[in-house]
């Protein structure tokens, strides 16, 4: 009965939003019939479709990541963007219980927990049990990141019952020793599958933020636990499979799949065939006369634009396939944009379409449209349509090199984190720096790694999220972690309301 129960909501599950369905439950369906009646493999490619939503569209996880840090905002334009303050709240730390997009993202992450643990009911072979494990782990640990529990099940266990709730440590722990328990099963890739090295990965960003989980007021960082990144680390950087891109952008293009050298985990986008919202991330911020026509709305700040030199490729590139095509540089756009001929772009009211470096929170009067630097870190696909090809990107090399660097920095060895950070930055034209400090190493990772979902991480675990920065008061404790929706509340009285809320 209950490999039934688990089969009907897995069916319920994936008509419920176009289907007004009528179930009856047959006692007479068993377990053994429920598996035969179930195609693993399409689960299996369920699930990792179910990371699309909350990963890759811009109101879930990455907004949750990005809008909450120092290097995003979505300014209210007038009309535009308002949306029942639900963008400023976000940049301003003062949402809610009730913040519709906070609430939506815990749910659909929750049910890729529940759909993998499914999985493994139906009798897959070791190899999909260990890619429906590794999804899970990699789920529970954004979950964790963002509200500090975690409701699960054991396969196998009573769908009736409430789930159990684990916290910090335990999550911690779990994603370490499920990693360590399939990696023999994990293939080697392609990298928009589960695989060891996006599993080793995982490994490190569990060990490497534990002290953050645990206490996010005062983090400490056993350095037992910062050797195991290294130790991780330096198995990917032995290898020989990855190295750092010679032209940035490359890791995101249309064809990521085939020319970067530093991408380890990705989510699978088809070509104007099957595709999450990657496309939002130029959509979101190019401007209604430009070439696709946007949606007018996020920036980044000034103040982080100005942490870049001018030399360092991640600030500003020409794009083959793109600025040929139609005048938009990869990396920030600031200052009068182009077509493809170099011909002066207007806005929608004649005026020079100039991006400005400053930008309100809520802006009003003439320029409303032009203020605020633009940032295109997906080259735009030109040929598939709302479809994007760009696959989505998780989990790349210079994110590791970051990581290995940082352990050790945290483990007094300022030389060799020194040495890594000025080998990252000399390939990216960037000039090498004197000293590391912490400051200087949250710097470095938001230059590298800037609106790719990992900013509020990085911000909590160097003590720096509820720091006042641009458009933004300083924030109370109660932030550092977003509150549990209150329909989950009310379906498992395991769940407690975090602080504050």
């Amino acid at each position: 009965m209950k490999k039934y129960l688990l089969l009907l909501a897995v069916l319920a599950f994936g008509t419920f939003s176009c289907t007004n369905l009528e179930e009856e439950i047959r006692e007479d369906i068993t377990g053994d019939v429920a598996s035969e009646l179930v195609e693993v493999s399409a689960l299996l490619n369920g699930a990792y479709e179910g990371l699309r939503l909350p990963y890759q569209d811009q109101s879930r996880f990455w907004a949750a990541q990005e809008h909450t840090g120092d290097a995003a905002m979505g300014p209210t334009r007038g009309p535009d963007w308002d949306d029942n303050g639900i963008w400023r709240s976000l940049h301003n730390h003062t949402w809610s219980p009730t913040h519709d997009f906070l609430s939506s993202t815990f749910s659909e992450l929750l049910q890729v927990v529940f759909n993998t643990t499914n999985i493994l009911q139906f009798e897959p072979s070791p190899e999909q049990d260990a890619e429906a494990r590794f999804l899970r782990a990699f789920v529970m640990l954004s979950v964790v990141d963002g509200w500090g529990q975690v409701p699960f099940r054991e396969a196998g266990s009573d769908l009736l019952a409430d789930a159990q709730v684990l916290q910090p440590a335990e999550v911690v722990q779990y994603v370490i020793d499920e990693c360590t328990a399939i990696m023999g099963a994990l293939p080697d890739g392609p990298t928009h599958k589960a695989n060891q090295d996006a599993a080793k990965v995982l490994m490190m960003k569990a060990y490497l933020n534990k002290g953050a989980y645990i206490n996010r007021t005062d983090p400490s960082f056993d350095p037992a636990d910062m050797n195991q990144v290294i130790a991780l680390a330096d198995e990917l950087i032995s290898s020989g499979k990855y190295s750092v891109a010679d032209n940035y952008f490359d890791n995101f293009a249309a064809n990521n799949d085939a020319i970067s050298t530093e991408n380890i985990f990705t989510g699978l986008n088809e070509g104007g065939v099957s595709s999450g919202n990657v496309r939002s991330r130029w959509m979101c911020t190019l401007h209604y006369n430009q070439n696709p026509s946007g949606w007018n709305g996020f920036t980044t700040l000034s103040n982080f634009y100005d942490s870049f030199e001018e030399n360092d490729m991640r600030r500003s590139a020409n794009y083959a396939g793109m600025t040929d095509v139609a005048g938009i540089n990869a990396g920030f756009l600031v200052g009068q944009q182009v077509d493809q001929d170099g011909t002066a772009l207007q806005d929608r009211g004649g005026n020079p379409l100039s991006f400005t470096p400053e930008v309100a929170i809520q802006e009003s009067g003439s320029n409303l449209e032009v203020t605020g630097i633009r940032v295109i870190k997906y080259p735009i696909d030109y040929v598939s349509g709302d479809n994007a090809d760009n696959d989505y990107v998780f989990y790349r090399f210079a994110d590791v090199w970051l990581m290995k660097a940082e352990a050790a920095m945290r483990n007094g060895d300022n030389a060799t984190a020194l040495d890594m950070v000025n080998t990252l930055r000399t390939a990216r034209g960037a000039t090498a720096l004197s000293a590391i400090s912490a400051d200087e190493m949250l710097a470095e990772r938001g230059r590298e790694l800037y609106w790719e979902g990992h900013r509020r991480t990085d911000l909590i675990r160097f003590g720096k999220f509820l720091d006042a920065w641009q458009e933004k008061p300083a924030s109370g404790t109660e932030r550092l972690l977003f509150p549990i929706p209150a329909t989950s509340l009310a379906s498992n009285p395991n769940l407690v309301q975090n602080p504050g809320y």
